[in-house]
C-alpha cells in the first residue's frame, strides 16, 4: 500500500490484537490487487445502551485507481458478529471479492455474452404448429409454436424479424425460444 493503513475504533477501546489482525487481513488483500492507494478500517460496537450482545459493524474504504471500494458490513442479525474477528474476517472476505471483481474489470476479464442469433420469420404452417426461420448467415431454422414466447402462435407474421436461441433437434437445428424483436 502505498499510504499507511488507518484504523479507527467507535465506542470501544483500541485492541492492538484487532489492530494486528487487521493488519494482517489488509497485506493479505494485496496478494489480490498490488495497487492499493490506500486502506481506512473503522470496528464499531454498538452504543452502550442496547441490553443484548454486542454486534460489531465494520467498514473498509480502499483507495485503488480510478476510485474506492467501500465495504460495510452490517450484522443484520447475526449472532457470529458478537465476535469481532468473526465480523473483521466476513468485512475483509467482502473486500477481497470487490478487489477480484474490479481487478477483473481493469483486466478486461468481463465476460460478454454474444447476443442470441437473429433472423427472419420464412415459413409458417399453423395447421401443424411449425415455422421456419431464416438466419442472417442463410440457414433455415425450426421452431414449434411452443417456442415462441410473450406472442401467441397465430399472430406471427412471415417476414417479422426474431431473435431465438438455437440448439440441435433430431431433425437438425431448431430453436428453442423465439422472441419478436421490436
Amino acid at each position: 500500500m502505498q499510504l499507511p493503513i488507518q484504523i479507527s475504533f467507535r465506542h470501544m477501546e483500541p485492541s492492538i490484537a484487532v489492530e494486528d489482525r487487521i493488519r494482517e487481513k489488509a497485506a493479505k488483500l494485496e496478494q489480490f490487487y498490488d495497487r492499493i492507494m490506500g486502506c481506512r478500517v473503522v470496528v464499531e460496537a454498538p452504543h452502550r445502551h442496547r441490553h443484548q450482545g454486542k454486534l460489531y459493524h465494520v467498514r473498509i474504504d480502499l483507495t485503488v485507481p480510478g476510485g474506492e471500494l467501500v465495504v460495510s458490513r452490517e450484522h443484520h442479525g447475526k449472532k457470529a458478529h458478537e465476535d469481532v474477528y468473526v465480523a473483521l474476517r466476513d468485512a475483509f472476505n467482502a473486500a477481497q471479492r470487490q478487489l477480484e471483481s474490479y481487478s477483473q474489470r481493469q483486466r478486461g476479464n468481463v465476460k460478454h455474452h454474444e447476443p442470441p442469433p437473429s433472423g427472419r420469420i420464412s415459413l409458417l404452417v399453423p395447421e401443424q404448429d411449425y415455422g421456419k426461420i431464416e438466419t442472417v448467415d442463410g440457414r433455415e431454422i425450426y421452431f414449434h409454436r411452443n417456442s415462441v414466447l410473450n406472442e401467441d402462435f397465430k399472430d406471427l407474421q412471415v417476414g417479422r424479424e426474431v431473435r431465438f436461441t438455437e440448439e440441435e433437434g433430431d431433425l437438425g437445428p431448431q430453436a428453442s425460444t423465439v422472441h419478436l424483436k421490436g
